[in-house]
């Protein structure tokens, strides 16, 4: 089992920026990808980007492409979601995810493990 811990959410007002954390415990050398997810109120939880843990490979969502930035640092196993020229419907709370096999990375069925979740808040 994997455990999460994000960090780093806030108020921001829109074109600024915000980096995201999140500090894996636990079996991380079974984990194969690190993903951010969001949900925004009244609507469901959606895939931002994701990593794979070991060698090359990172993909986003079309709404985030050149924008964010996904990154890993695994000898403190943190991943890492900086945010550039943030938007209202940006809002929403982020939750990073860790997967243990492969899967389709933009399925929420394929991450079997969750943090606790952080709020981003875009002001305009």
């Amino acid at each position: 089992q994997v455990q999460l811990v994000e960090s780093g959410g806030g108020l921001v007002q829109a074109g600024g920026s915000l980096r995201l954390s999140c500090a894996a415990s636990g079996r991380t050398d079974s984990m194969y990808l690190m993903g951010w997810f969001r949900q925004a109120p009244g609507r469901e939880r959606e895939f931002v980007a994701t990593i794979r843990w070991s060698g090359i490979g990172t993909y986003y969502s079309g709404s985030v492409k050149g924008r964010f930035t996904v990154s890993r640092d695994n000898a403190k196993r943190t991943v890492f979601l900086q945010m550039n020229s943030l938007k209202p419907e940006d809002t929403a709370v982020y939750y990073c995810a860790a997967a243990l096999r492969i899967g389709n990375l933009w399925l929420e069925s394929s991450y079997s493990s969750w943090g606790q979740g952080t709020q981003v808040t875009v002001s305009s």
